[in-house]
């Protein structure tokens, strides 16, 4: 494909034409047919310092993605950007089954450690870096305001667009790759200013702070995949301080996981809400108003798909996405305040915090480190998700204060409030 109706510069045309390599003018072709499916007109230069991937499972169904980083690698043409990827699908340290290890193992993910070769030959930033939340200051990639940026994982891209500020559209893991290898995507959606208009307004009328998954879930049902403009959270949030982004990181996550959310913005709290207000809203937006109500409505429609629907709870996940290192604290206290309260030394529900590896490593390093471990809750590095597409895991109740889990597995929603119970106290 040597011609094309997108405007293209000197250097991109080059590159499609095979100056740089078969392989690279593959890339550059892909991405071309991409963007003129949607109707880009141009490419832009990626200009975040690094890139993060979603596929970081070695599943064998993944033959053709190998080969393609095999040809890369070896024509020399690692990303133009060293990467974050999501978070490994097992640790040892997870309360499983023999047999659900030997799926994990034998059927699953038996290329892991062959595929991780792969990325660190690539371009993987170290190997703290897997993480679906490796915009935390501890994981080290954080985009500036206005970074063009190649990124895949859903609960990411929300956040970068949102709570950063910068710009990147939805992508698949393949084509954040591709984009990322070469240095450029296509110009439309949400890397445009007309494109990051919100078309909704959402009046939040709650007569207390709304649970983050919960918020986030009935704006994603509600909105799909258009824009949100979100009035009456400032006052629960105030600030953009450590506690706003973690519960707008949950919040995000909802959103993209229950919808198809690429961007939010919330009034007065979030970069460009801040700057420009109202003049984000486009004409015609439709509104949309959360009271308690209308939680209630969203929370009492989730289905519960258990076999037994009566089941004791078996296993308890928290982080999906990963939890912040402000999260990890506070649960502790939270979880050590439960225990006391019920007159328990150890929660009574084996429990899993999910977190980055850098966050586990700055955690473990405070007094809060021993403390959470006191509990029996155990602190982990892998992804929830994938530890539940185990078909036998699928099979376990397991239940969630995650919206993303929920949405996407057989695990179960509580609140945060009512995770607490169950872990602490029992009971169903």
């Amino acid at each position: 494909m040597s011609e094309t109706t997108m405007k293209l510069t000197q250097e991109q045309q080059a590159i499609l034409d095979g100056e740089k390599g078969e392989t690279l003018a593959k890339v550059m072709e892909t991405l071309v047919r991409y963007g003129q499916l949607f109707g880009a007109e141009s490419m832009v230069p990626v200009t975040s310092q690094y890139n993060h991937l979603v596929t970081s499972f070695g599943l064998k169904a993944l033959g053709p993605v190998y080969e393609l980083m095999d040809k890369l690698i070896a024509e020399g043409a690692a990303s133009k950007q060293q990467f974050s990827a999501d978070p490994r699908p097992v640790d040892k340290n997870v309360p499983s089954s023999f047999l659900q290890n030997f799926v994990f193992q034998n059927f699953m993910y038996t290329r892991q450690d062959f595929y991780e070769e792969q990325l660190s030959k690539l371009g993987l930033m170290d190997q703290d870096a897997f993480t679906c939340a490796c915009y935390l200051d501890q994981v080290g990639n954080t985009p500036r305001e206005g970074d063009v940026l190649s990124w895949s994982e859903s609960s990411a891209v929300v956040y970068a667009n949102s709570v950063l500020g910068a710009r990147c559209n939805r992508n698949s893991g393949i084509i954040d790759l591709m984009g990322s290898v070469v240095g450029y995507v296509p110009y439309f959606g949400l890397l445009t200013d007309e494109g990051r208009k919100a078309t909704w307004i959402v009046e939040v009328k709650t007569t207390k702070k709304p649970e983050a998954q919960l918020l986030g879930s009935a704006i994603g049902m509600k909105v799909m995949e258009d824009v949100p403009y979100i009035v009456g959270l400032d006052q629960w949030l105030g600030t953009l301080d450590d506690a706003a982004k973690t519960y707008l990181k949950d919040f995000g996550a909802a959103t993209a996981s229950n919808g198809a959310v690429g961007l939010y913005h919330v009034e007065g709290i979030t970069p460009e809400a801040v700057r420009l207000g109202r003049e984000l809203v486009a004409e015609g937006a439709q509104t949309y108003v959360i009271d308690d109500e209308e939680l209630q409505r969203v929370y009492d429609g989730y289905p519960v798909v258990w076999k037994n629907k009566s089941a004791k709870p078996k296993l308890c996940f928290m982080g999906c996405p990963h939890m912040s290192l402000e999260q990890l604290t506070t649960w502790t206290q939270r979880v050590e305040q439960g225990l006391k309260e019920a007159g328990n030394k150890k929660v009574v529900i084996p429990t899993v915090f999910t977190a980055a590896p850098a966050v586990i490593k700055e955690f473990e390093a405070t007094p809060y480190g021993e403390r959470l471990k006191r509990t029996g809750v155990v602190l982990s590095y892998i992804c929830p998700l994938m530890y539940m597409n185990n078909p036998l895991s699928g099979k376990m109740p397991v239940i969630t204060s995650s919206n993303k889990l929920r949405t996407y597995t057989t695990a179960r929603y509580y609140t945060d409030d009512e995770i607490l119970d169950q872990i602490t106290k029992g009971g169903n």
